[in-house]
């Protein structure tokens, strides 16, 4: 757990939580942690999605008139991004290579992408946290052909730095990502609110132009979304993945043991 603004501790410390909204469908497994959290820690937990991601469909991918097996080397910086862009391969027949390379933006992703490939030593390369991180590591790798899938949403940092340094790589948007109507939400009830991408963050604040975070604690999960926060001029009580709290669900539940003297 990280508290970035003493004030915010203090009014957190003496407040106990008992309201969250976890910026993600409902899950449908009974035994799901957040349920456990709720039971346990006699919490009201609500779930609403802030954003909805939609896949491009093959024919679409097939308009780029791009060979993905062209390239030696895919970036990824979300587990969204892994997910859709196996799945368009597997829609499109497309068999990747096996000596293909791949670079996430953290152990967080890369674990992920072991739902879809073997993972090798000699072919993943991890970047220890942010962009700046991962590029760091692509640097090390100038001569390979890079795959940037993202979504039609994406921060600039690494496009403009593969494009400045005349590095061989092509952009795909291979998802597009729809911000949720979150107008009717009255945030002010929760004391924490979880966000899970930095798409999360931007539909909140689209929702409310004048979000005032007051005690509000926000959780961030991901490097990317816990930057996003901080890009937003709000303060992150609560990240993860962490080496003590790897799941939101544990970084809610250290944060709750603290707020509860526990």
């Amino acid at each position: 757990m990280l508290i970035m603004n003493e004030e915010i501790a203090v009014n957190t410390k003496l407040r106990k939580v008992k309201n969250i909204l976890v910026s993600q469908p409902k899950p449908i497994d009974e035994h799901s942690p957040y349920f456990n959290l709720a039971k346990v820690y006699n919490i009201k937990i609500d779930f609403q999605p802030f954003i909805h991601v939609q896949p491009i469909k093959s024919y679409e991918f097939k308009k780029y008139k791009i060979n993905i097996l062209n390239h030696t080397a895919v970036i990824f910086t979300s587990r969204n991004a892994v997910g859709h862009f196996f799945k368009l391969c597997e829609a499109s027949k497309i068999e990747i290579a096996p000596d293909m390379k791949y670079f996430c933006i953290s152990e967080q992703t890369s674990k992920y992408l072991q739902k879809y490939i073997t993972v090798k030593k000699r072919k993943v390369f991890i970047g220890k946290k942010t962009t700046k991180d991962l590029i760091n590591v692509i640097q090390q790798h100038q001569n390979e052909k890079f795959i940037f899938p993202c979504s039609d949403i994406r921060t600039n940092e690494i496009p403009d730095f593969l494009e400045d340094s005349n590095y061989q790589h092509i952009e795909i948007v291979i998802y597009k990502t729809i911000f949720q109507d979150l107008s009717s939400l009255a945030y002010t009830d929760y004391d924490i609110i979880a966000c899970f991408s930095p798409s999360g963050i931007n539909a909140l604040l689209k929702s409310f132009p004048n979000f005032k975070q007051k005690n509000v604690c926000i959780a961030a999960f991901g490097p990317t979304t816990a930057q996003a926060v901080k890009d937003a001029g709000l303060t992150l009580a609560i990240e993860a993945p962490l080496p003590n709290t790897p799941s939101m669900a544990g970084a809610l539940e250290a944060y709750i043991k603290e707020t509860h003297g526990m």
